[in-house]
């Protein structure tokens, strides 16, 4: 397969890396607003870096132009590069989010639904083993009548203060990863929310209108009630964890000997030799399985695991939470559009 890549940055170099390994992928063309990155990335993986328009032309990829599109761009260009790429007929394979918004990510959709093209989103929690099972357990009813649920994402340390006001927030930009994989592992839907945030860190939040620390509680469509944290400031290291409790059992995911949690309890367990300091080492084999699972989807061997009306269920999500937190007050999951 010839694959074209637009975006280089630290997510766009690791999928360089991965699809410049795979069996699969015979040519892969790298793109970015910054051409050097783009050339620096491309030396390293054996690829070709060209222009955005070379790419979609097929400049660089060998045979012509590429059977798939991987983005991985600044967010600000995801909606405008997956209608692009829809309209050439090629399946696309985007980093959330489509878009910040909701007229945004509906446009897209509206886009890829017209060319009848394959759009896969990248909420690689899907693909981790510890979550995957969690469905399971939840799917075959080991834990009986699911009552509550926890989870939990925190950044060890707050990003750039420039990225701020081109994230969404922390819900849109952290937390729908939370949302996502509450509604797949659970199988349900949430029907309201109540979100509050704290902007009590570093001034940057506050200027950006942004805060580091959120907290919603989500009731779902059969009652249950689910709790998602997600900070920017965890100075122990990146944590990121589901909790499950049902009548009959409870499971946890995430729970390792390299979370960053420090029992207080006499004698419990100490803090990780090694914990884990970012998103790319937690999360790497998630991140390739989803990238072996889209170049099945464009061969036409394998369903979409991730449409984008996923995502689209997600951040509907999180634009409830951020009215919540706004109005101060639950928000029902009608009241926000696009359902």
């Amino acid at each position: 397969m010839r694959i074209g890549l637009i975006g280089t940055g630290r997510i766009g170099a690791f999928h360089a890396e991965v699809l410049s390994r795979h069996p699969a992928v015979d040519a892969l063309s790298l793109a970015d607003a910054d051409p050097e990155r783009a050339a620096a990335v491309a030396a390293r993986t054996g690829a070709t870096a060209v222009p955005v328009d070379g790419l979609f032309a097929g400049e660089g990829a060998a045979g012509g132009p590429p059977d798939a599109v991987v983005i991985c761009s600044a967010t600000s260009a995801h909606a405008g590069l997956i209608a692009r790429a829809a309209r050439a007929g090629l399946p696309v394979f985007c980093e959330k989010p489509i878009a910040l918004d909701l007229p945004g990510t509906l446009a897209a959709l509206a886009e890829v639904e017209a060319a009848g093209s394959v759009l896969q989103l990248g909420f690689m929690r899907r693909f981790d083993a510890g979550y995957a099972e969690a469905r399971t357990a939840v799917r075959e009813g080991r834990l009986g009548r699911l009552h509550t649920v926890r989870a939990v994402t925190s950044d060890p340390a707050p990003p750039p203060a420039a990225y701020l006001p081109l994230s969404g927030g922390l819900y849109r930009d952290c937390l729908v990863h939370d949302f996502d994989i509450l509604r797949w592992v659970t199988g349900r839907e949430v029907g309201e929310v109540y979100a509050t945030g704290s902007d009590a860190g570093p001034a940057m939040f506050r200027e950006a209108g942004d805060v580091d620390t959120a907290a919603a509680l989500l009731t779902l469509d059969d009652g249950t009630l689910a709790t998602a944290t997600a900070t920017r400031c965890n100075g122990a290291g990146y944590d990121v964890r589901i909790e499950l409790a049902g009548e009959l059992d409870q499971i946890a995911v995430g729970l390792t000997d390299r979370t960053p949690l420090t029992s207080a309890e006499p004698g419990g367990p100490g803090a990780p030799a090694k914990p884990w300091p970012g998103f790319l080492e937690r999360f790497a084999p998630a991140y390739e399985a989803e990238l072996d699972a889209f170049l099945r989807v464009a061969r036409g061997e394998l369903p979409n695991p991730c449409d984008g009306r996923e995502a689209l269920h997600a951040l509907r999500i999180a634009e409830a939470c951020e009215v919540s937190r706004r109005e101060r007050r639950p928000v029902a999951m009608e009241e926000v559009p696009g359902g």
